[in-house]
């Protein structure tokens, strides 16, 4: 198991996306850059209805942190989610291009982009103790509470979080309060035709 390596999303500079409707963190990624990715990891914050791009080959997994939420459709009806429901990961292709409109007010999300056929994810979230299955390379996200991971006995607190960058075996995670969240995302290589 790799060197984990830890962030916090509220040091992490927020980049305005190029319509402006919004702000993306970037966690990490993989690959050449964070244009020409294997994966990646990010966290938007949504101000304004907006269009999402198409990215093809790859595949995406949103999950709503904060706020009331929103529509995601595609043009030709094909996608129809109320993405409204806090930590419920949605999974979808992200060929389509998708209108985002907001319910009620800026909201906030966590999303993960794989490129199909090479990666893909396992986006949970977990509010008691688990054990993480193996994984090529893993991250972990607080969203609430205070979290222990494996014999790591420093704490992960809210909008920490936690990245290993190569293969992880299983691996215990316990909050050490109630009422406590963990995004997890396990990315693996997709080793099927």
């Amino acid at each position: 198991m790799s060197a984990p390596q830890r962030f916090d999303l509220r040091v992490i500079v927020p980049q305005p996306w190029k319509n402006g409707a919004g702000l993306t963190r970037e966690i990490a990624f993989a690959g050449v850059s964070a244009a020409a990715f294997d994966w990646r990891v990010s966290v938007a914050e949504v101000d304004r209805a907006a269009p999402f791009s198409a990215f093809v080959g790859i595949d995406r997994s949103i999950t709503l942190l904060s706020g009331a939420g929103m529509r995601l459709r595609s043009h030709d009806g094909a996608i129809d989610h109320a993405l409204t429901t806090t930590l419920a990961p949605f999974q979808f292709p992200g060929d389509v291009a998708l209108a985002a409109t907001l319910v009620g007010g800026a909201c906030t999300d966590f999303n993960v982009m794989t490129r199909r056929g090479e990666w893909r994810s396992d986006v949970q979230v977990h509010r008691g103790p688990a054990t993480i299955a193996e994984a090529d390379a893993l991250l972990l996200l607080c969203c609430s509470g205070t979290w222990l991971a494996g014999d790591d006995a420093q704490p992960i607190g809210a909008d920490e979080g936690v990245l290993w960058r190569s293969a992880t075996s299983a691996l215990p995670i316990r909050p050490t309060a109630a009422n406590a969240a963990m995004l997890t995302v396990r990315l693996c290589h997709d080793r099927h035709p």
